[in-house]
């Protein structure tokens, strides 16, 4: 029969479950996202945005007959 936990386990609660005893080598550390390394001309939104009047434009052009008129 599995026991229901009445809170959630803290981090370091956690780790010491898993792995024992904190030695003084292991810290926990919170490391800084990362910068964008440079600025980019084009965002993500803007290729999408191309990318489907793309898409657009070619679905008008599968509509249209093929060929000379009658």
């Amino acid at each position: 029969m599995r026991r229901q936990r009445l809170r959630p386990l803290t981090e370091a609660e956690a780790y010491a479950r898993c792995h024992g005893r904190r030695e003084s080598d292991v810290r926990i550390v919170k490391i800084e996202p990362r910068r964008p390394r440079y600025q980019l001309e084009v965002s993500g939104e803007d290729l999408r945005r191309k990318f489907e009047e793309k898409l657009d434009h070619r679905a008008v052009e599968s509509e249209e007959p093929v060929g000379g008129t009658a």
